[in-house]
């Protein structure tokens, strides 16, 4: 039965991948279409309010100047906001301002779309906070990696521009973010999904005690949420919590919310480059990476943990500790693995808990960080190895890559190569340096084994754009807030800005006619190229600390 629930769900995806990625190649194709006499009016008038007139396309480093400008400005209203929202209105529970370090990380986790939270929401943040900042930078960085994803894919499939930034931001927020959030923040209401701004209820136990249990505006945070894989919680439970999933259909929901738009995008990017199949066979790598990893996750949750058998523990529903009863390990482990492969950082089940071999899934598909992905991010880092793939057959072949009619050259490896390396060097570097101080040992809360995993697991996510953890892990201090901070802003805008750059590039070079000695890059041996690909370059860069893990804490079970 937990298996028929996961395929059920995977199979509405199928369904939605291709009229949501059809609908976003008519939002980003700066063609006039129908959406025009729906959404022109309203964008017109932000342009007119806002000076942008002349919205020709820019270079890839205008784009990529007007990308950090403007998240520049929300990350200083956002720690403005968070440092003075004592004093600011909708705030009937009187919370104070956040600490220093963990507002600047704080607003460098939302603006880089990870939601990593080392405060608890509902005890730590106002209602005014949890609206004008967290939900409002739950929409712009989500609009912002869907600019860039637009982007990349105009550049590496020969439009005239990149387009304009601006035209892109206002147009994710308008076309696809605002509808969708509305839609499911309506579902979410009717499922009772709390959404209110009355204070936090005083009410009497049976036992005859007063309890206080917070309420506020969660449903129009849920629904952003997840549709902009962003992942931070209402409440410190987050969506393990009842008042923001409090049944398996808002569970579904939710796991469709975070999953359909990521998932679409390689539709999107196949109508772009007029070849539809090339669109399947990136949606079909992702894919087949993504029930790979999702079936060790359901497998060793399934199986229970050895360890409670032991003790006399029932493990007849498999490993059960830190899951919902409602939910069980069925739903858990869908959940688990698709907001670490979407990069959403949501969880329903806490990921400290899991089994060893069960943790393996989360981390690998943030180490990975292109099975689906984020908000765009996914795409462009699936077509990077895409890109790396091309490459390494030209070599082998004696023949100048190409890839969607450009020639693959020295520039564009270099900055490939940028982009890969960055990510594990932010991961495994921080790694190695928290256990060498007294600063970032102190959070550790488990010894041996599982400890490296809870740091490991903390910077990946960081890294990732994540923004789920290990919650043993004591990590509301200045070492963890700075650490994973400066972590978080590396893993977002240099990858990003050298892909741009890639796009740059190959938008410039003249096309290079198709001949018989071309490499298809639309079938299925491509499609197996490209994720033997990811795994030899990606997965084995990890595989020796996934190992000194999750992996050796396994073999001490028993």
């Amino acid at each position: 039965m937990g298996i028929i629930q996961i395929v059920v769900v995977i199979a509405i995806l199928l369904l939605l991948v291709k009229p949501v990625g059809t609908y976003l190649f008519h939002v980003f194709s700066n063609e006039p279409n129908r959406l025009d006499r729906i959404f022109g009016g309203f964008e017109r008038g932000i342009y007119k309010v806002s000076g942008l007139k002349n919205r020709e396309g820019m270079s890839w480093k205008t784009y990529a100047l007007s990308f950090l400008s403007t998240n520049i400005v929300l990350v200083v209203f956002g720690y403005l906001v968070l440092r003075l929202q004592g004093g600011l209105p909708v705030n009937p529970n009187g919370i104070t301002e956040l600490e220093q370090t963990l507002t600047f990380n704080t607003v460098i986790s939302f603006m880089t779309n990870t939601n990593l939270q080392h405060y608890s929401g509902e005890t730590g943040l106002s209602y005014f906070s949890q609206m004008a900042v967290i939900t409002m930078m739950m929409f712009t960085s989500a609009a912002s990696g869907f600019s860039v994803a637009a982007a990349f894919v105009r550049g590496i499939t020969g439009k005239n521009s990149l387009g304009n930034f601006f035209e892109d931001f206002v147009k994710a927020i308008i076309r696809v973010f605002l509808p969708l959030a509305l839609l499911v923040t309506m579902a979410l209401v009717a499922l009772h999904v709390p959404q209110t701004l009355k204070p936090t209820l005083e009410v009497t136990t049976l036992e005859g005690a007063a309890q206080q249990i917070a309420i506020g505006p969660v449903a129009s945070l849920e629904s952003i949420k997840h549709l902009g894989t962003n992942g931070g919680g209402f409440f410190g439970a987050n969506s393990a919590h009842p008042f923001e999933n409090p049944s398996p259909l808002t569970n579904v929901i939710e796991i469709l919310s975070m999953w359909m738009l990521p998932a679409s995008l390689p539709y999107m990017y196949g109508l772009f480059a007029k070849n539809k199949r090339q669109g399947w066979g990136i949606f079909a790598a992702m894919m087949t990476l993504f029930v790979l990893l999702l079936s060790l996750n359901y497998a060793a949750e399934i199986k229970g943990n050895p360890a409670m058998a032991d003790l006399g523990i029932e493990t007849s529903q498999g490993s059960m500790e830190g899951k919902e009863v409602r939910f069980g390990v069925p739903q858990s482990a869908l959940f688990t693995a698709v907001t670490t492969a979407a990069t959403t950082g949501s969880v329903n089940n806490m990921h400290d808990t899991q089994t060893p071999l069960g943790s393996i899934t989360p981390l690998a598909l943030m180490m990975l960080n292109n099975v689906f992905g984020g908000k765009g991010v996914g795409l462009i880092n699936m077509l990077m190895y895409a890109v790396l793939a091309v490459f390494l057959c030209g070599l082998m072949v004696g023949r100048t890559p190409e890839f969607l009619g450009r020639k693959i050259e020295a520039r564009e490896m270099k900055l490939i190569a940028v982009a890969i390396l960055i990510h594990p060097l932010i991961i495994l570097a921080p790694t190695a340096a928290s256990f060498l101080t007294d600063l970032g040992q102190g959070a550790i809360s488990n010894s041996g084994y599982h400890g490296l995993t809870q740091v490991l697991y903390e910077y990946t996510s960081s890294a990732a754009n994540n923004g789920s953890g290990f919650e043993g892990l004591a990590d509301n201090s200045t070492f963890w807030n700075v650490m994973t901070g400066i972590v978080m802003l590396l893993g977002r805008y240099i990858s990003i800005i050298a892909m741009l750059a890639v796009a740059g590039s190959l938008i410039r070079k003249q096309p290079v006619p198709e001949t018989i000695g071309t490499f298809r890059t639309d079938n299925g041996l491509f499609t197996g190229i490209l994720i033997g690909t990811v795994l030899i370059i990606g997965a084995l860069t990890f595989l020796p600390v996934v190992v000194l893990g999750p992996i050796a804490e396994h073999l001490t079970l028993r």
